[in-house]
């Protein structure tokens, strides 16, 4: 029975662990962001700079550890490894349960985002499991002990190339707002169906020295004896009329807002994102230059979009002659995860998006607009 048991706790662990990492590794920088999120809420915003690297370094280990105790690899030192892993988790998942400072973990990515509360019982299930692997862990064996080895570091060495592509040339699968083909002005509205927050006000009246509270229905209108104090306002129901996108503006550098203006042009429009321009990539030049020839002759609209209120020295050493607007730092990591990165719309919609390394040709170009 217990050797049963170990089977099925080595099966949930591991598809939940593998699952778990593989899903993060299609977007580390989504990890990332995440982690300094957490990094300011517990007071550690110095970890910042590192956020990137821990996040390769977690969805590895992650990873591989969930192969390991799939296949019984060095039992021992992935189970020891598990559960320091799952410690971890549970507490940062209980914290932002209880505390309300993180909302969503981001444990399965933003593909799969579940709540706070969710996720914390998820994690004590797991931490329930493990604990049980960590005890029985001499007596896992490898599933096939002349390949669980080979597979196992197979296994690191595909996660590390799926990070590091991603990186590069944006994520395999976009579960963002702002992925192809959604349409951004759409993703402002809140969701269809969706119900707003739900509000009571109260009216305070005060008589013989007495404060009161009423309702607007049952205020005793006829006695005039009352003297209003103060209005107060609570939340009775909170709704979900949240909107996906709900800080995406986009202002000329003299401060002129033309967010709608972009969004609703009926003419192709190509933005150039490049959020930090003193920390961007290179290696995009050739193509952007194409591209601001090309916009020019074919009645396309071409800006550049930064967070930095003064990008003309980016400008001037890349020879970039197209207008560029300024955006907020966040909406910009989250519209595009390579720095540079460039965005076509058409009334709104993302008609396509490329990474810094992957901005199409002109004969590209001039055949997709056409399509």
């Amino acid at each position: 029975m217990k050797h049963k048991l170990l089977w099925i706790a080595r099966f949930l662990v591991g598809v939940t662990f593998i699952f778990s990492g593989l899903v993060k590794a299609n977007d580390p920088l989504g990890l990332s962001y995440k982690m300094q999120e957490f990094f300011v809420a517990l007071h550690m915003p110095f970890l910042n700079p590192l956020s990137t690297v821990l996040s390769i370094i977690l969805i590895l280990i992650e990873t591989i550890s969930g192969v390991a105790i799939l296949l019984g690899y060095q039992a021992r030192i992935f189970a020891t490894l598990l559960l320091g892993f799952i410690v971890l988790f549970t507490f940062l998942t209980g914290y932002a349960w209880f505390t309300g400072k993180v909302q969503e973990c981001g444990c399965f990515g933003d593909c799969i985002p579940i709540s706070d509360a969710v996720t914390f019982w998820k994690d004590v299930v797991l931490l329930c499991l493990i604990v049980f692997l960590f005890i029985y862990r001499k007596e896992i064996h490898p599933l096939w002990k002349q390949v669980s080895g080979p597979l196992t570091w197979f296994a690191a060495l595909s996660v590390i190339a799926l990070q590091s592509y991603v990186l590069r040339h944006l994520p395999i699968i976009d579960c963002l707002p702002y992925a192809v083909g959604k349409n951004i002005l759409q993703e402002m509205q809140p969701p269809p169906g969706s119900v707003p927050d739900q509000y009571e006000t109260f009216l305070i009246y005060e008589k013989n020295g007495v404060e009161k509270k009423f309702t607007e229905n049952d205020f005793p209108w006829q006695d005039t004896s009352w003297h209003f104090v103060r209005r107060e306002t609570k939340l009775v129901k909170k709704g979900n009329a949240v909107p996906l996108i709900q800080d995406f503006s986009l202002k000329t550098m003299q401060g002129e807002d033309i967010t709608q203006q972009v969004l609703q042009d009926t003419v192709p429009v190509f933005l150039f994102v490049v959020n930090h321009p003193s920390d961007a990539h290179t290696g995009w030049e050739h193509a952007m230059h194409a591209l601001q020839a090309f916009a020019a002759d074919h009645n396309m609209k071409l800006y550049g979009v930064t967070s930095s209120p003064h990008p003309d020295a980016f400008l001037e050493q890349h020879h970039i002659q197209f207008p560029f607007l300024i955006g907020d730092v966040t909406v910009l990591k989250t519209m595009a995860r390579t720095d540079p990165c460039l965005i076509w719309l058409k009334q709104g919609t993302a008609r396509g998006k490329w990474s810094y390394l992957d901005i199409p040709d002109t004969t590209v170009l001039r055949r997709i607009i056409t399509e």
